[in-house]
């Protein structure tokens, strides 16, 4: 089977634990104002590649990646499902940690067609890394045009199962830097109970000559990056929200 491929990294070292060979899929259903990989939107776009070739190209640094691994990411990697299962499946024959980097967009709770193969994929997957780009409904349909009561169940669905989680949140200045949404931010993730990390990540504008490039508004070309030491506040702010989650829950 193929899959479409944006491109492959030969040595990630933000994108799961190790050193990693990253797989960018193509195509993706958000439409992330701050997205830095809008060329992986299209979804009949990239290059088709056989899940062997992919495989194959991560053996011939296999000595490079001892405590790392593959990580596909994209675009949304869950939307080419049945050729992420080949592929995952493949790296488990060859004994190498997988980590999916998601939205969580595709998952739906009453899809039971889709659901039964993401089962099967998760049974494959040794880490999730979920971006959660709002914990308000209707800023994150604002934010990405999708709504993210799915990618809510989704986590909780990871964490369900027993899989590793790690969350991921862009803080981007007078959107998503709200204290009181990410305090609700934390709340929610402290209730997960395969919480590993939690990576709180300032916005950057790098992207915006890609977005020329393509001939694509970049809507947020007004809104300065983040500092990193604000970040980091922010980042205290959510985990204030986990710890007191953590007590509520410990209360039960």
């Amino acid at each position: 089977m193929k899959g479409r491929i944006h491109s492959l990294q030969s040595f990630g070292t933000v994108d799961g634990p190790g050193v990693r060979y990253v797989v960018f899929f193509q195509g993706c259903p958000m439409r992330c104002k701050y997205c830095h990989n809008p060329d992986t939107w299209p979804v009949n776009a990239g290059e088709e590649m056989e899940a062997s070739y992919i495989i194959e190209q991560y053996k011939r640094n296999e000595g490079f990646y001892k405590g790392g691994g593959i990580t596909v990411t994209g675009g949304e990697p869950l939307l080419q499902i049945d050729f992420l299962l080949e592929l995952f499946t493949l790296a488990k024959e060859n004994n190498i940690h997988t980590c999916i980097d998601t939205s969580g967009i595709t998952y739906k709770p009453g899809n039971e067609a889709y659901n039964a193969k993401l089962d099967k994929v998760l049974e494959l997957t040794d880490l999730v890394m979920l971006d959660i780009k709002h914990i308000d409904p209707e800023k994150h349909k604002d934010l990405t045009s999708q709504p993210n009561d799915g990618i809510l169940a989704f986590a909780n669905l990871l964490s369900d199962k027993g899989i590793d989680i790690w969350i991921r949140h862009v803080v981007v200045p007078g959107i998503t830097d709200d204290d009181v949404y990410l305090d609700k931010l934390g709340y929610f993730i402290g209730g997960l109970h395969t919480l590993k990390g939690l990576e709180v990540l300032p916005y950057h504008d790098m992207a915006k000559p890609k977005y020329e490039n393509l001939g694509i508004d970049y809507v947020l070309k007004d809104v300065p990056p983040m500092d990193k030491g604000k970040a980091l506040e922010k980042r205290q702010v959510i985990m204030e929200g986990v710890k007191r989650r953590r007590m509520d829950d410990s209360k039960k």
